[in-house]
């Protein structure tokens, strides 16, 4: 074996498998590095292992997992440059986007650092009732057990992070699987975690095939699956374990309200320059990209112009360069469907403002008009660098165009009305409603999620912390209270 070749993790000791993979960079199909996938007895070994540590990994104390945590969030800011640099070698995502996802994920370590501090239940009076005088309850949350953690290739520290920050935050074994694509920064961050002293077998990273991974999801010593990915397998993993508590982060076609009061200049400029950004970073392979666009007549020309103009100003080139804005896609087939769909959508009638040409696995930034409602660009995922503009005559045209989806995970509604703000948190059917800015603004603390198609459960450090874990109560009896 090439001792250029990165280890996997299992129960925390690094391993290697017998079949080799070669990970490839989407820029220039130059080899980005390797490692190897584990064997079926390795990946029972890694099962095994967090089946017997359940119980003890449960009731180490909160300092000991809060100080793991902390340490991974240190090591991952001391190593930014190396790590960053790693995910645009695997990812194509280019360099300055790269940085913002370490920063992210030294961010999320650290929250879960804090809420495993925190994470200590309630007190309930029970003496409401006159039978139940003398007695209280004690509701505190338990691991509901050990954790399948499934990570997509678009994010592949920052989402792997939010697998295993809240799972190491309550004490819950996990085995992740990186995406085969871009295992490298899991591997990375395994290393990092072998550092700490969380006890063999609470966590392992393991790249495996999406057959084996399958075989995963219904093993019983995995009672939790926790999945970002795709609508299509992500409602396969639930349909094939219902017996399961199954958490889906599935993405969508994020959508822009621009309302009429949002009309001088420097609104406008602001929310084109967003939307611009924001349609187009990761190549628009992020779940809340933008996607779609909903303007009101009232402001529409110049809103358009500024966004073709700031998208004319996005510059594709070298992932590594700290220029470029917008790298390639994570592999040519993935830019050829980009372009077959917007292909189909000029065909039906739609119009090209910029861009729609593609280049390899690179697929110019671009904006449509006129689109048909039942085009793919419009009514599915894109998961590429396309953003489609549709004039509405009111807001309530938009919003009711916004609900139009099978969708629902984040919406920007650009507005400094108030109360258009809460109604907009009325009536959109998304689970998270973002006001002067794009759909694409996340804080990792917070509740994040979608409705319909993009999902059920909620990542973001503490809620994940809950979905992971259920309520169990401890009722005292015969205190004064």
């Amino acid at each position: 074996m090439s001792q250029l070749t990165t280890p996997f993790w299992i129960a925390g000791s690094p391993a290697t498998g017998v079949d080799e993979l070669d990970v490839i960079s989407p820029h220039d199909g130059r080899s980005a590095g390797r490692t190897t996938l584990a064997t079926a007895e390795q990946v029972e070994a890694a099962v095994a292992a967090a089946a017997a540590v359940r119980e003890e990994f449960a009731a180490t104390p909160a300092h000991v997992r809060a100080g793991a945590l902390d340490h991974v969030s240190r090591r991952l800011a001391e190593r930014a440059e190396e790590v960053a640099r790693l995910i645009t070698a695997e990812s194509g995502k280019p360099l300055k986007w790269a940085r913002a996802e370490v920063a992210r994920a030294v961010s999320t370590f650290r929250w879960g650092a804090e809420e495993a501090r925190r994470w200590s239940g309630t007190l309930q009076r029970l003496d409401t009732d006159p039978a139940a005088s003398g007695r209280m309850a004690l509701v505190r949350r338990s691991p509901r057990g050990p954790v399948l953690g499934i990570a997509p290739f678009n994010f592949p520290l920052n989402l792997v992070a939010h697998k295993v920050a809240p799972a190491v935050a309550v004490g819950a074994p996990i085995v992740l699987k990186p995406a085969p694509a871009t295992p490298l920064s899991a591997l990375l961050l395994g290393e990092i975690l072998a550092e700490t002293d969380l006890p063999a077998g609470s966590w392992s990273v393991l790249p495996v095939t999406n057959e084996v991974a399958a075989e995963l999801v219904r093993d019983p010593r995995l009672p939790v699956v926790s999945f970002t990915g795709s609508v299509p397998v992500g409602w396969s993993i639930r349909d094939s374990a219902p017996r399961k508590h199954v958490t889906l982060e599935l993405g969508g076609n994020a959508a822009v309200v621009v309302a009429p009061d949002y009309a001088d200049d420097d609104a406008l400029t602001w929310a084109a320059s967003r939307i611009a950004t924001f349609a187009m970073y990761q190549a628009g392979q992020s779940c809340i990209s933008v996607q779609r666009v909903f303007v009101h007549r009232e402001v529409a020309q110049p809103l358009t112009e500024r966004i073709v103009e700031a998208v004319g100003k996005l510059v594709t080139g070298e992932p590594e360069d700290d220029a470029t804005d917008v790298g390639p896609l994570i592999d040519e087939h993935a830019a050829r469907r980009v372009e077959s769909w917007v292909d189909e959508a000029v065909a039906g009638g739609a119009r090209v403002l910029t861009g729609g040409r593609r280049n390899g696995s690179t697929y110019e930034p671009t904006v449509l008009t006129g689109v048909p409602a039942d085009a793919k660009v419009s009514c599915e995922e894109v998961f590429g660098p396309v953003a489609v503009i549709d004039v509405v005559d009111s807001v309530d045209e938009a919003f009711a165009r916004v609900n139009d989806s099978r969708f629902g995970l984040q919406a920007g509604v650009f507005t400094r009305d108030l109360q258009l703000a809460f109604r907009a948190a009325r009536e959109l059917e998304v689970g998270g409603v973002v006001i002067g800015d794009v759909p694409s603004y996340r804080a990792d603390q917070m509740p994040y999620g979608g409705l319909k198609d993009s999902g059920v459960g909620r990542e973001g450090v503490r809620s994940a912390m809950e979905d992971l874990t259920e309520e169990r109560v401890l009722v005292l009896t015969g205190i004064a209270v």
